[in-house]
């Protein structure tokens, strides 16, 4: 059920930055929640992959900011599977990371 919760939140974030960032654009809310379906299993996958070798170059000590880079990172790569939603530069992929960053922790 968490999941579910989570997944919906961050489809509503999704929504919610594609109105705040002119460089964000989304078609509906269930393009939404197919994007944070694959972010999530992206980040699940190979956002693990990829954070595990930092993390241990880093000693953990910004692990935080590997978890917001990787995620955005992740952000870009769902940006090329879907033709209905588009994130123009890192930067918006980096701002809607700490977003879910943030309203995750929270939850």
């Amino acid at each position: 059920m968490n999941f579910i919760i989570t997944l919906l939140i961050n489809a509503g974030i999704l929504l919610g930055m594609a109105y705040v960032l002119p460089s964000v654009k989304i078609k509906s809310y269930g393009t939404a929640i197919l994007v944070a379906l694959v972010i999530g299993l992206l980040n699940a996958t190979l956002g693990m992959l990829i954070r595990f070798p930092m993390n241990v170059v880093t000693l953990g000590l910004i692990s935080f900011i590997v978890h917001l880079i990787v995620t955005a990172l992740m952000i870009k790569l769902a940006d090329k599977f879907f033709d209905d939603f588009e994130v123009k530069g890192f930067t918006p992929a980096l701002i809607i990371a700490l977003v879910m960053a943030i309203v995750g922790t929270f939850i």
